[in-house]
């Protein structure tokens, strides 16, 4: 039997369960506050956050932040994708030339989201 470390938490657009064994391995003995953050024993702590994320679901998540950051986050996140893409010039153009346009059609509906609240 080997000891394996069980597969990260998957985020799900609803609140969803973790396995036992992802709680083992990811949820820490004790939580601690270091310069404002939330740790335990330096280890890595991106199972724990992602647990948390599955646990919340990814709505509620949402809901409690600013539209504008996560629309900032999903840019941020695909012209980092984009950029490491090989594929011809025109291509990768084209690509960012539409990523541009969907981005600025999004941050215009959440603006107007946000002062309709």
């Amino acid at each position: 039997m080997t000891n394996s470390q069980p597969p990260l938490p998957e985020p799900q657009l609803e609140k969803a369960g973790i396995t036992f064994d992802q709680y083992i391995e990811f949820t820490p003995e004790k939580l601690e506050l270091w310069d404002g953050y939330l740790g335990y024993g330096g280890q890595n702590q991106l199972g724990f956050h992602l647990a948390v994320l599955r646990n919340m679901g990814l709505l509620t998540a949402i809901r409690h932040t600013e539209l504008s950051l996560w629309i900032e986050a999903l840019d941020r996140h695909l012209r980092e994708k984009l950029e490491t893409i090989s594929t011809q010039p025109e291509v990768a153009e084209a690509l960012l030339n539409r990523l541009n346009r969907a981005m600025e059609d999004l941050a215009a509906v959440a603006e107007y989201l946000e002062v309709e609240e």
